[in-house]
């Protein structure tokens, strides 16, 4: 079975591959060196294509993502705009132009990224400025940002005849699904939950993905080679967003984008989170399912989702089960996951903890591995006194865990400075972190302790 795909406004169509393939790969292959290959992790942007999407909002959008990370079956009925597309008719696009006059390109090699990201924030909609994380995924390595934020900065408004711009008054492109097999192995995208869990029992070893924003790097740095690969970002029920009196359920395959724009900043703990996870340019394609299930003891969002007392909902043939994340991770990147079984949504309870925060300590401030996160909440009431308390690490261990010794002291006390010390030598016997390239087991265990001391310094004794 053949792919087809729309690359600046032209039909591509793709009849075999190796279900490896980038997007990056696939295109420079075809000779559009423009999109460069940086450093193949999705640290740089100097890759960016953008994919024409509906986002949480339903507006149609340029949705920039990394080339890189983009499976080329993941293309499959998409509408992509490279930087070979940008430039119409012979004359430069107003971006590009705004480069060359404001001096944005200096060895020129991370350009075409730099281009590409901010044309996507020239045609975002509603945008009345900038968006400071509209190129926080792109890498200059000639520290030219100054001028490359003048130009971010001074962007106009496109015109009515613009043609991209007449482009986002259509709808997107819809995704339909995609079994293709070859010699070089398959890559299978379906649309429902169902057919998710029939391909997987076809293919028991098939290697699950969402945004492949984990799953290639590994494919780009490691070489490793998947015979099979089962796409859930078309599986329409891992892609809702549901609120209810209780709850609030998230889809597995949400990007973290579309899950930003649908709380708008009403669960603090993961308002805190997003600008700490990564760049824009990954969020655009990365999920909170596909985060849980590397397993990592350093990933971003399970200290955060501790802290809410998530649960996961596993779905099988058998049907759906659901687990406390606090359940789930088994052990250093394992979870209690069945073969048989895909993560179908997260679900944090309601109402929320009226203390709530995230801290992410790493050698950057943004765009980084974390060396030690920590997800706390509390809920205090009108006396101060806590009635459920919730301490969780990540890099200290492992698995991300919680401090239960400590959560338990703290039940039934005043929220207070004085309460804080009394925690801190039960918090500090909680883990026994090791040392590594991005902090010593010391530096780790003083991080343990310093961070809830931080919570108060920062709560003003209980106030969010």
């Amino acid at each position: 079975m053949a792919i087809r795909f729309t690359l600046n406004d032209a039909p591509v169509e793709v009849a075999d591959f190796d279900p490896n393939t980038t997007l990056l790969a696939f295109l420079r292959g075809r000779g559009m060196t423009g999109t460069k290959e940086g450093c193949a992790e999705g640290e740089c942007g100097a890759c960016a294509v953008a994919l024409v999407e509906r986002d949480a909002r339903g507006n149609t959008r340029y949705q920039p993502v990394n080339a890189c990370l983009l499976l080329l079956g993941s293309c499959a009925g998409r509408e992509i705009v490279s930087i070979e597309g940008i430039a119409q008719g012979g004359e430069l696009h107003p971006v590009q132009r705004a480069m060359i006059d404001r001096a944005g390109s200096q060895c020129g090699y991370c350009t075409p990224g730099f281009v590409v990201s901010l044309f996507a924030e020239y045609y975002r909609p509603g945008r009345t400025e900038v968006d400071p994380e509209a190129i926080a995924g792109n890498l200059c390595r000639c520290t030219g940002y100054r001028p490359i934020r003048e130009v971010a900065e001074g962007l106009g408004q496109p015109g009515d005849d613009d043609p991209f711009r007449r482009r986002l008054a259509l709808a997107p492109p819809t995704l339909e699904p995609v079994q293709h097999r070859s010699g070089a192995g398959r890559f299978l995208r379906p649309g429902t939950l169902q057919g998710a869990l029939t391909l997987l029992a076809e293919e028991p070893g098939a290697v699950i993905v969402a945004g492949g924003t984990d799953v290639v790097v590994e494919v780009n740095q490691r070489h490793r080679r998947h015979r099979s690969l089962l796409s859930l970002e078309n599986v329409a029920e891992l892609a809702v967003f549901e609120q209810s009196a209780d709850r609030i359920r998230i889809g597995a395959a949400l990007s973290l984008t579309q899950i930003e724009q649908h709380l708008a900043g009403t669960v603090p703990l993961l308002a805190q989170l997003f600008p700490l996870f990564s760049s824009r340019l990954i969020r655009n394609r990365a999920t909170l399912g596909g985060n849980l299930m590397t397993a990592s003891p350093i990933g971003d969002s399970p200290p955060a989702l501790l802290a809410l007392d998530a649960e996961v909902e596993l779905a099988s043939p058998s049907g759906t089960r659901t687990l406390p994340l606090s359940d789930f991770f088994t052990g250093y990147r394992q979870t209690a996951r069945k073969p048989d079984e895909i993560l179908a949504a997260i679900s944090i309870p309601l109402p929320l903890p009226n203390v709530q925060r995230f801290y992410k300590v790493s050698k950057r401030v943004l765009d980084d591995i974390s060396t030690v996160a920590a997800g706390y909440s509390l809920r205090v009431d009108g006396a101060g006194k806590i009635s459920a308390a919730r301490l969780a690490y990540g890099g200290v261990a492992p698995t991300p865990a919680r401090a239960r010794d400590a959560e338990a002291f703290m039940v039934g006390q005043v929220w207070s400075h004085e309460l804080v010390k009394h925690t801190l030598p039960i918090l500090a016997r909680a883990f026994s972190p090791i040392g590594d390239h991005r902090g010593s087991a010391d530096y780790r265990s003083t991080l343990i302790v310093r961070l809830l001391e931080k919570l108060w310094a920062d709560t003003s004794g209980g106030a969010a």
